[in-house]
Formats: C-alpha cells, structure tokens, sequence
C-alpha cells in the first residue's frame, strides 16, 4: 500500500484519510455529556467514553443517541472514498482505500484529537466502518454480539466474541478474501480485545457490570 502515499495521488489519499479521522474522533459522548448534562462522561460510570458508559450513566436516550451517531460517523468517514476520482468504486484500489479510511476513523475515535486523545473503545464506530467495508459480515457479526449479550447480558464479552467472529466469517463463510480484507478482519479481532483489557481482567474476576436497561448507574462522587 506504499504506493498510495506517494505523488499528487498520495497526498490526495492522506487527506482523505485524515479527513476520517477527524469524523472518526468527533467525541459524541463527551459532548453530550457536557452540553446537556455537564458532565465529563469520562469522569462517570466506567470511564469510558462510549455508548455503553453513557447509557448506564446518562440514561437510554443518550445512550441511544451515542450510538446512532458513532455508527454512522464511522460509516461516512469509510464513504468519504466515494470523492476520490482517482480509483472506481467495486476495484481492489477503491477497497484499500476504504480500508485505510476504515482504520482512520478507528483511532480518530479511540484517540479524538478534540478531547486530548482519550476517546471510547471503538465498538460502535467499528460497526459503521464495518457497515461501509463489508456489510454481510457485519450483520452476522452483530447477531453473534446481540446473541452473547442476551444471553450473558455482558456488553464486552458481546463485544469481543463479534470482533473474533469477524475473520473467521470473512474467511469461511465469505472466502476466497482478499489480503487487504483479510488484514483488516484480523485487526478487527486483536483490536477490539486490546481496547478491553481492563473489561477481560472484571469478567475473569467477576467484577464486569451486566447490561439493564432498567436503570442509571450513579456517577461518580454520587
């Protein structure tokens, strides 16, 4: 993927993928918490600045609206490869710039350079950039994160079952894959269990938090 980096096409590339991750790293839960709530969502809960955290902390709505909104910035910040004239869209060259894209709103959103760097864990981002590479294999991937998270009502364990389930489905179920898919299905699956190391060491030690929908968790300091 060198090439894509270099000459006037290049930097039309790096553009577009810094573009990404300046959709990918709109914090939408630090600023609904702050604008609404007055709240840093960081400093609530578990910490995290995701959907989940501002659901227990914030209450359903939020956290629906977190959610729709980390979706979809994932999703357009993959279609923004859609402006680029340089590769048509369905060739190998168009995929692996999605890809490169997909992966740029990915850290935009575990790393948001508008909030100091300190972002959510990328669930939620990572399915509207999955949406936008590989629809099939993300929906299944989702009906394996909702089947998990009914049945053990943990939204990480739910999160890191779909993230393995990932490669496995775009290599047996959806082969023969290309390298760059291939690579990003596997990125998929280290990612998303690195972002949850904190989560993995709860679930071993019976500490993690179920899911309700019935009820906030207090805030901190509450």
């Amino acid at each position: 993927m060198l090439n894509y980096f270099s000459g006037i096409e290049g930097f039309y590339n790096i553009l577009l993928i810094i573009a990404a991750y300046m959709i990918g790293s709109i914090p939408t839960s630090v600023w609904i918490g702050k604008i609404f709530f007055n709240i840093d969502i960081r400093q609530h809960g578990s910490g995290n600045a995701g959907a989940t955290n501002t659901l227990r902390v914030l209450g359903t709505v939020p956290g629906l609206v977190v959610l729709i909104v980390d979706v979809f910035k994932g999703f357009i910040a993959v279609k923004l490869a859609l402006f680029t004239h340089l590769y048509a869209p369905e060739t190998l060259e168009f995929f692996k710039l999605e890809i490169l894209m997909a992966i740029g709103a990915l850290c935009g959103h575990i790393f948001p350079v508008y909030v100091g760097f300190r972002g959510g864990k990328g669930v939620a981002t990572l399915l509207g950039v999955g949406i936008g590479v590989h629809p099939e294999v993300t929906l299944i991937a989702t009906g394996v994160f909702l089947l998990t998270l009914l049945t053990t009502r943990y939204v990480s364990l739910s999160s890191i079952f779909a993230a393995i389930s990932f490669p496995l489905l775009v290599i047996f179920a959806f082969g023969p894959v290309s390298e760059p898919l291939f690579i990003f299905s596997i990125m998929i699956a280290v990612l998303l269990p690195l972002t949850h190391q904190q989560n993995i060491s709860k679930l071993i030690s019976g500490k993690e938090s179920k899911m309700s929908f019935s009820k906030k968790t207090k805030r901190k300091g509450n």
